[in-house]
């Protein structure tokens, strides 16, 4: 029997062989081979479904979450989703091959840059099943190989959805080991898959800090950073409350499982006698615990007395930090301090406030005036997202087909030597 490193080796270096093909395929056979996939995974619903149930059975005996079990949950409506991601991948202009740029410099030679793959990606994450149709139908369109390897929550979801897509790419000219997934579900798995220097080209974790962080401190490939989101919405003094209670609630309450949702709530003072004591009822209708400052208590009787950490908290789930601060300046520093640089949004009709928000907040998404829970590729014309990068070198933001390739000279000469 070979050992755990050695089977992530092999899988890392057919994923490699499979690479060099992938970047020779035309858009009409990349595209052949995602619809293929597409009709293969819903022809494959029942079998992806009943393996889901296995898992959701699973996670709710050893006491997963309720937002990790609805992160996990797969439903007939959640696959057919899927099926139309892949569709509407098929769909978006290949990055691969665009000339971004082409010049000629005073030696005559002529000079372009153009987008090609990124090679082998390999995606570590955690729960949503959906992420392994997802990634790998942008993978695979911008001309990539991808390794992937989920949480041992999500194992037999993941197998049965990528039974469904080889099964789909089998009838096509992509090659078979373009998808690669690690079914260990022993760390040693993630450990090796992170000294593939060589063999993997980058890799993009998708899940918790802690996750996050161990890819980070640990990986010998590069890392593009993606997920943790301690999102604000800042109602300043001049918001409309109206359009601010929408926001707030759609915010936290409309999936609250997810890295774009709020997690604190900062209320200008002069808003917050007419704001709070009517936004908080229809919080807690809704599931929602309020953890507030002190000024806070003193308009909602019902919330908690929030502590420093709870500023610094990403919560995933129907909690809300909520905090009644001096002015903009104020909210800024908040945000500086305590914010992971995902997604910010302002509600007010101050049109400097909004520019000065704008410009200052240090984050990936800035919103005026609408929802955090829009950072997702698909909502920004991206089609799917392999995630959402949270730092500021390669990619930044939700991650496209263009998030996925690297670019390369190209020169043209007549003779030129130096």
């Amino acid at each position: 029997m070979i050992s755990i490193e050695e089977q992530v080796r092999r899988q890392a270096e057919a994923a490699q062989a499979a690479a060099r093909k992938m970047a020779a395929l035309s858009s009409t056979q990349k595209n052949a081979a995602l619809a293929a996939m597409a009709q293969a995974l819903e022809t494959s619903a029942p079998e992806i479904l009943a393996a889901n149930a296995e898992d959701v059975k699973s996670a709710r005996a050893s006491g997963l979450t309720p937002a990790l079990i609805d992160r996990l949950t797969l439903s007939e409506r959640r696959v057919r989703d899927m099926v139309e991601g892949l569709r509407a991948v098929a769909s978006l202009p290949d990055p691969v091959g665009e000339v971004v740029r082409a010049w000629r410099v005073p030696s005559g030679l002529e000079v372009g840059r153009v987008r090609v793959p990124l090679g082998v990606v390999g995606i570590i994450y955690e729960a949503r099943p959906n992420v392994t149709a997802d990634a790998a139908a942008l993978c695979l369109k911008a001309g990539n190989a991808v390794v992937l390897r989920g949480g041992s929550e999500a194992l037999n979801s993941n197998i049965a959805i990528v039974k469904a897509l080889t099964q789909g790419a089998g009838k096509t000219d992509l090659p078979l080991d373009a998808i690669q997934l690690i079914e260990s579900t022993d760390r040693e798995a993630v450990t090796a898959m992170m000294k593939q220097r060589g063999l993997i080209d980058v890799l993009i974790p998708r899940g918790g800090a802690g996750l996050i962080r161990t890819v980070v401190e640990n990986s010998t490939i590069p890392v593009i950073e993606t997920g943790v989101g301690n999102c604000h919405v800042y109602v300043h003094a001049d918001a409309d409350l109206n359009m601010a209670q929408s926001i707030a609630i759609n915010a936290k309450c409309q999936r609250p499982g997810v890295c774009n949702a709020m997690e604190t709530l900062l209320v200008h003072q002069d808003a917050a006698d007419g704001f709070l004591p009517a936004l908080a009822p229809q919080l807690i209708e809704r599931g929602v615990q309020i953890r507030g400052c002190p000024r806070t208590l003193a308009l909602v009787p019902e919330a908690q007395p929030a502590q420093e950490e709870d500023w610094h908290e990403e919560y995933l789930d129907l909690v809300l930090a909520v905090r009644v601060v001096d002015s903009l300046d104020e909210a800024l520093d908040h945000i500086a301090r305590y914010g992971t640089k995902h997604s910010e949004a302002i509600v007010t009709r101050d049109y400097q406030a909004a520019r000065r928000f704008l410009r200052e907040v240090d984050a990936a998404a800035v919103y005026v005036n609408a929802s955090t829970r829009f950072t997702d590729g698909g909502q920004f014309g991206l089609g799917a997202e392999i995630g959402i990068s949270t730092q500021k070198l390669h990619a930044r933001g939700p991650m496209g087909l263009e998030e996925l390739t690297t670019t390369k000279f190209i020169v043209y000469g007549e003779g030129q030597v130096r």
